[in-house]
């Protein structure tokens, strides 16, 4: 597997993205250490977060994440050794991509990150009520400013997509280097048919979410009692309603045949499609042992035909 270079920099990094949702929410700042440690020791880099985690659980109001991912990298003196990606956007009271609301949502994730610059900086989701060419203003600014070293765009319709980076390339301004798209086995039909075509066309970087759709696709989710038993099983099981259980039926066999987990090969079959990381968490650091290994492992052209085949209808 190549190791791919990061967005505006020289910097090489293992192609998985550490989401940063878990972090406050199911692990608490001990357990989120632990994770954050762990992938570290295992030559992971690239972490993943949003001013929006976790605002929808009881009693929070979103920034969790990045504090705690902030008390890290100070306890740990560690942030030149990590890149950091946050998003703006979707917090409740920073809503929206407003200049104004971006400009101090920055500052308030630059504070609880404790750091003074971040690697990749996301609108979270398109805001329709900002003229695209007053989205393209705010985020040169916010690079111009060296807080911000490169601009992402995530949850973007195809036309609004392309009309941001066309108009910030013909305007000279700072040009988004990556996209975090929904994109997986059983979630493939948006990114294949309408995002790919401007992945290749402006040579974005994908970091795709959510890698293993809720966890359906680690291999835990085979029977109707599975499904009950787990606090995530509701969102799996839309997955296995649409069909998705034959994909984990392949997925299973393959890992077989390599001795590693379904979520390994989850994993490298979207890097064996061009995905330059994906996005993947963990609560507990023995989560990452197979998120880790989709980094080495190698599925055959024979393989990779078998994964499309059984998600074709996804």
């Amino acid at each position: 597997m190549s190791t791919p270079t990061f967005p505006g920099t020289d910097r090489t990094f293992a192609p998985i993205n550490l989401g940063g949702n878990p972090f406050g929410w199911t692990a608490d700042a001990d357990a989120s250490f632990a994770v954050l440690d762990a992938f570290l020791a295992a030559g992971g880099s690239f972490v993943d977060t949003a001013d929006a985690y976790s605002a929808w659980a009881e009693g929070h109001e979103g920034g969790e994440s990045e504090d705690i991912i902030g008390r890290w990298m100070e306890d740990r003196g560690n942030r030149n050794q990590v890149l950091v990606a946050t998003k703006v956007g979707k917090k409740p009271g920073r809503e929206g991509l407003g200049r104004d609301s971006v400009l101090a949502a920055l500052d308030e994730s630059l504070a609880r990150l404790r750091t003074d610059h971040l690697d990749l900086y996301y609108a979270h989701a398109d805001d329709e009520d900002v003229d695209i060419a007053d989205q393209v203003a705010t985020f040169d600014e916010v690079v111009r400013s060296g807080k911000v070293r490169a601009v992402g765009l995530s949850n973007y319709s195809p036309d609004r997509l392309r009309a941001f980076l066309e108009t910030a390339k013909d305007q000279g301004a700072t040009v988004p280097t990556a996209i975090q798209p929904r994109y997986s086995l059983v979630s493939r039909a948006d990114y294949e048919r309408d995002l790919a075509p401007l992945v290749a066309d402006f040579d974005l970087a994908v970091f795709c979410y959510p890698a293993l759709a809720s966890g359906f696709l680690t291999g835990k989710y085979r029977t109707e009692e599975d499904f009950a038993g787990n606090a995530r099983g509701g969102a799996a099981r839309r997955y296995a309603e649409a069909g998705g259980l034959a994909v984990v039926d392949v997925l299973v066999d393959v890992a077989g045949r390599h001795d590693v987990q379904p979520a390994s090969v989850a994993l490298a079959w979207l890097l064996a499609k061009g995905v330059t990381a994906p996005i993947a968490s963990a609560s507990r650091p023995e989560q990452l042992e197979p998120l880790m290994a989709a980094v080495t492992l190698r599925l055959t052209e024979d393989e990779v035909a078998e994964l499309d085949e059984a998600s074709s209808g996804f």
